[in-house]
């Protein structure tokens, strides 16, 4: 498959509210523009899952990977092959934000794309 040079889309990240991993409506563009850039190019994405610091470590580690695993199904719709496709969970471990709030847990509540290059 030959495939041409095509400029990766700008950072994306999707958030989540609280204690859900539900991916919104409001992500569908960024989802579609993630997609259509995987179709056109050998990347790879990797997912990092992140939840705010309430919860235990366990709770965290494995709600961010639902959050991951959530987009992933996402991108699989929009015709993504799941080979292509890492997910990983950082919990609580990578925030955005060190406030101690709702506006830093909501910043928190998110999965993040790593494009990856030639797979």
């Amino acid at each position: 498959m030959q495939t041409t040079a095509v400029t990766p889309p700008p950072a994306f990240s999707v958030y989540f509210d609280f204690d859900s991993y539900t991916v919104k409506d409001q992500y569908a563009s960024g989802l579609r523009t993630n997609a259509d850039y995987l179709a056109k190019s050998n990347a790879a994405i990797e997912l990092d899952g992140n939840a705010d610091e309430r919860g235990s470590r366990e709770y965290n580690m494995a709600l961010g990977q639902k959050r991951a695993d959530a987009v992933k199904r996402a991108l699989a719709v929009l015709g993504v092959k799941t080979d292509r496709i890492e997910t990983i969970s950082f919990g609580e471990d990578k925030p955005k934000s060190s406030g101690h709030d709702e506006a830093a847990w909501a910043e928190n509540r998110r999965v993040d794309f790593v494009l990856k290059t030639g797979k």
